[in-house]
């Protein structure tokens, strides 16, 4: 039998463990973005086919988050999250070794499906090791949220390097080493326990899955095939078909995937908006600037990357240091609506570049801004959305909130990219066309950031006592 560590020494190395999960789930998202050039010469990927090299993982992501959460309640979050890196350790061998399209989306595929199973469980088993405790359970949500942008960016940076250094099958690779000390640290330091009786709703499973990654695909498809083109269409009309089915399967089961009661507890049905808008706001921002960065500014890979750094460290400072003390002394729905403003101040600053600007005027301060707000937003919608389910759904609620901000994320991208094509930013080499482009696309993103800090001053509830009345349902769990 494994030997425990001690309660608290265990619990670091726990939240440490279920951190390095959030690092590795999002850096897969943004890590293969350098290496796409030597696959599609290597792999024969037809332009528009590259770019499911990064939707392949998404798609599979985003669909198969709720039954994720819900095999966690049933089975157990440390038995699910092991499982999930089991299954993200066979994607990236199967992705790294791909010798043709085919056998590359599929090892990409099988990545997303690990990481649906490995983010609920991770975030069920951090309610399990500091939900007695409110105020670590904020500074522990602090550091989860904060290894989310600190992967994005790391994922630029390391994949520039790999790719220039190695070759682009090590940015596959890479997470065999990591999944190994991840499985064999598991039984060690994650909390056993947390199973439940009860059936898996298969019918509902496949609605929803289907239903969200036919969602996925169409939005995400759609600024390729047109928004009006048939395969786009079918594509929405079939998912909204399938949800809808999901909502009566659900409404009629006495054991259902989700329970629809669960969205009448305070806060939580706001709290999920608010991260859809967060995602749909925060993802366009990072990919246009990245563009910006290269095409107009004509940084390479590692410089790309590198100039990230300041605003990544700016989201870690805000989310470990300041937002646990905020949400202690404004309470959660403030602090939301700030954030959330200043995310849009920031990227309205951002949609002044010039074609002929320069990283430390046009990039730096902006950023800062945006990445401010946005560290300040994500840590108490998170934990509003958790805190406010049932003890026992805690894995339910993990795979809606990260649903919710997975498919915003897709969701905001789509439709910025199609208004920033629209203003020009396909015009490769012309670079005042391609910053009117990403200007729209900065403009685009704020409005959708300050419509959530609007949604949010109206909808979410007001949280007098802070931080603790905000996690003391989670505290109860434990």
């Amino acid at each position: 039998m494994p030997v425990t560590a001690p309660g608290a020494a265990r619990r670091r190395l726990g939240l440490l463990v279920i951190a390095a999960a959030q690092f590795m789930v999002i850096m897969d998202t943004s890590i293969i973005g350098v290496a796409l050039p030597k696959m599609q010469a290597d792999l024969g990927f037809s332009p528009e086919g590259l770019s499911w090299v990064f939707n392949a993982y998404v798609v599979a992501f985003g669909g198969l988050l709720l039954l994720g959460g819900r095999l966690s309640d049933l089975f157990g979050a440390r038995r699910l999250f092991g499982i999930g890196w089991t299954v993200l350790l066979a994607g990236s061998v199967l992705a790294g070794a791909a010798g043709n399209p085919v056998w590359e989306l599929t090892g990409r595929a099988v990545q997303g499906a690990g990481a649906a199973l490995i983010a609920p469980a991770a975030l069920t088993l951090l309610m399990m090791l500091f939900g007695s405790e409110p105020r670590e359970l904020t500074k522990a949500l602090a550091l989860y949220g904060a290894a989310a942008p600190a992967g994005g960016t790391a994922g630029v940076f390391l994949g520039g390097v790999i790719t220039e250094y190695l070759s682009w099958p090590w940015v596959f690779y890479l997470n065999v080493p990591i999944a190994l000390l991840i499985l064999a640290a598991i039984p060690t330091v994650m909390p056993a326990g947390g199973r439940r009786r009860g059936a898996v709703d298969t019918l509902g499973a496949i609605t929803v899955t289907a239903g969200l990654a036919l969602a996925v695909y169409g939005i995400v498809r759609a600024p390729e095939a047109g928004w009006r083109a048939a395969e786009t269409l079918l594509a929405l009309g079939a998912a909204i078909a399938l949800l809808a089915a999901f909502v009566m399967i659900q409404a009629r089961r006495h054991d259902p995937l989700v329970r629809l009661g669960i969205f009448r507890a305070p806060d939580l049905a706001a709290a999920n908006v608010a991260q859809l808008l967060l995602g749909a706001a925060w993802i366009p921002m990072w990919f246009f600037l990245n563009l910006y960065l290269q095409q107009v500014l004509g940084y390479t890979a590692f410089p790309s990357g590198a100039a990230l750094l300041p605003m990544t460290i700016v989201i870690m400072i805000g989310m470990i240091a300041l937002a646990p003390r905020l949400i202690g002394r404004f309470g959660p729905k403030a602090l939301t609506v700030s954030g959330l403003a200043l995310l849009a101040a920031g990227m309205g600053w951002l949609a002044l570049v010039r074609a002929d600007g320069s990283f430390w005027v046009d990039v730096l301060p902006a950023s800062i801004v945006a990445a401010l707000g946005m560290s300040l937003a994500f840590i108490p919608t998170l934990g509003t959305a958790l805190s406010a389910a049932r003890p026992e759904e805690g894995g339910l609620a993990s795979g809606i909130v990260n649903t919710s901000y997975q498919v915003g994320s897709a969701l905001g991208l789509a439709a910025v990219t199609a208004l920033a094509a629209v203003q020009g930013a396909g015009a490769l080499g012309d670079p005042v066309r391609l910053t009117a482009g990403y200007s729209a696309a900065f403009v685009g993103a704020a409005v959708v950031a300050l419509s959530a800090a609007v949604l949010a001053a109206f909808t979410l509830g007001r949280a007098p006592g802070g931080a603790d009345q905000q996690t003391q349902a989670a505290g109860t769990a434990a």
